[in-house]
């Protein structure tokens, strides 16, 4: 999916994660991400894999509500719940906004496994700034 200028995934963390974005929209954004080669030594799927899946999709409809003011977006909090563990299949993230103003935005992002199951619950913040020179 392209998601528009700088928003390029090959050689970032989304790629090296197998995160796919299939769905990209200021009011809705969705990924699924393997849980296989994200976990931690237990085999479960690894809290912080669910936090870069919850940030990115933050992030990104971020971006995509920025740009129509002229901004790019940046992370500035992230909070997670993990509710249960998962061993194995895709994770699907689902990231909706809770706040979209003109100089930040917040994001309820919801993590479930294959059978639908509420897997993480998180809220990520970002803050628009004026694009860098280049950018």
């Amino acid at each position: 999916m392209d998601l528009g200028p700088g928003m390029g995934m090959e050689g970032t963390l989304l790629s090296l994660m197998g995160i796919v974005v299939k769905e990209a929209a200021p009011e809705r954004i969705v990924a699924t991400m393997p849980v296989k080669g994200n976990t931690q030594p237990y085999g479960l799927l690894h809290g912080g894999a669910s936090c870069v899946l919850a940030e990115s999709l933050g992030s990104i409809g971020s971006a995509l509500h920025a740009a129509a003011y002229g901004k790019v977006a940046v992370g500035v909090d992230i909070n997670a719940t993990h509710h249960r563990a998962v061993r194995d299949g895709l994770v699907t993230g689902v990231a909706t906004p809770i706040y979209l103003g003109r100089t930040t935005t917040s994001y309820e992002v919801v993590i479930t496994d294959e059978r639908d199951k509420r897997v993480c619950t998180a809220r990520i913040t970002c803050q628009l700034i004026q694009a860098p020179p280049g950018s």
